[in-house]
């Protein structure tokens, strides 16, 4: 009897043990757009292949959680990307790629350490050429009292996105699909309707502006601490 108390207890403990670990994990809204459609037709998709595709913007708003005991709740994080090539094109390879990451003005420098490591971890090959790092007030917004489809980005004046929901007047064919698949992991993400995208920064030896393109995922995360550093 004693023995099977024991087994019953270190099972417990086991189960609790592994509760804490995936609640100390990461929970929140993604947002990325690229200078490529991501929902569009082969045929589009294969005439931009080169020519463009190698910008992109990522961004991560983190509504509950920790990085490394460190509590990151309401922050945010973008990253700023300057490819080798057309980014998601299986047959050449983008990399290495150049990168700017900005950190929510509103963290402490413990929480800035924080969520550079989170981010690193999340996109290690697209954020492992860290070029520039800034610092600047972040707001994003995903859904919540705004239409489905619709997301709105702004880190300072160095980067900005507003997206809205794609719609029947956006085809321009009848065979288009989510050609490109999302650039990070994610729980759930949907192409939208790119209505800005835009960078001001240094770092990359560009700047740019594009507006009116079918380019822009918005999707939610959800990755346990330990999960998201095993990448």
């Amino acid at each position: 009897m004693t023995r099977l108390r024991i087994l019953f207890l270190a099972a417990i403990l086991t189960l609790a043990s592994t509760t804490v670990g995936l609640a100390s994990g990461i929970v929140g809204d993604y947002l990325e757009t690229r200078s490529a459609d991501v929902y569009t037709g082969a045929c589009i998709a294969n005439s931009e292949v080169g020519l463009a595709g190698d910008e992109a913007i990522v961004a991560w708003h983190i509504r509950d959680g920790s990085w490394n005991g460190v509590s990151l709740k309401g922050l945010s994080v973008v990253g700023v990307v300057k490819a080798s090539a057309t980014l998601g094109d299986p047959f050449h390879d983008p990399y290495p790629a150049k990168a700017v990451l900005i950190l929510d003005a509103g963290a402490s420098s413990e929480q800035k350490v924080a969520l550079q490591g989170f981010a690193l971890s999340m996109a290690p090959e697209l954020l492992k050429n860290v070029v520039q790092l800034e610092t600047a007030p972040i707001k994003m917004e995903v859904g919540g009292d705004m239409p489905h489809g619709c997301a709105k980005l702004e880190a300072g004046s160095l980067a900005k996105i507003e997206t809205r929901c794609l719609g029947g007047k956006d085809h321009l064919c009848g065979n288009e699909l989510t050609y490109y698949p999302p650039l990070v992991a994610v729980d759930h993400a949907m192409p939208a309707f790119t209505l800005l995208e835009e960078f001001n920064g240094a770092g990359l030896n560009v700047n740019w502006q594009l507006a009116d393109r079918r380019s822009s995922f918005i999707g939610s995360f959800s990755q346990s601490e330990s999960a998201v550093a095993m990448k």
